[in-house]
């Protein structure tokens, strides 16, 4: 989708669904070489899905991976970087393409990116259940007679969470 309009890319879609085929993924793409992150524009992913309900992905030429891997957190499912051996080699695109030990961190970190996604919805998650557990509660720390009143010298806010919660302190 490099330096193309919004209505370039609608005639492009209707052209591949016209042979029948709907398996189509388009690529964000800024058409700069190397491109500007600040021209990356990675929120057009969400447009292309939205308008187009395909699936998206980005079509890197900036320098690093930080724009693929915030690609890959807005829903890109795919990534094209370009790959040279070694930016000595002085090819056409070596300046903005990665070498092997970066593209491999690109592949390592854009896992662990794809994972950290996890759900929408709002749950505690199950490494989560021992830090819940520690969480503060009211307890006595002194000893109380019958008829004496809660104060502050008395109660305390510390671990574990099986008291009543600090919230309902005063």
């Amino acid at each position: 989708t490099g330096a193309t309009l919004l209505e370039e890319i609608e005639d492009l879609v209707n052209l591949v669904y016209s042979t029948g085929n709907k398996n189509l993924t388009l690529l964000v793409c800024t058409s700069s070489y190397p491109a500007d992150p600040a021209e990356a524009n990675l929120k057009r992913i969400a447009t292309l899905q939205e308008k187009f309900g395909v699936s998206v992905g980005v079509s890197d030429h900036t320098l690093g991976i930080g724009v693929a891997l915030g690609a890959i957190a807005l829903g890109a499912t795919v990534v094209e970087k370009h790959l040279t051996l070694s930016r000595n080699d002085l090819g056409a695109d070596s300046a903005f393409s990665l070498e092997p030990h970066e593209f491999a961190k690109l592949v390592e970190e854009g896992k662990s990116t794809a994972a950290s996604l996890g759900v929408p919805d709002w749950r505690i998650s199950p490494s989560e259940t021992e830090s819940r557990r520690l969480r503060r509660s009211l307890y006595i720390v002194q000893d109380v007679r019958a008829g004496d009143l809660v104060s502050e010298e008395n109660l305390r806010a510390i671990r574990p969470g099986a008291g009543l919660s600090p919230k309902h302190f005063d």
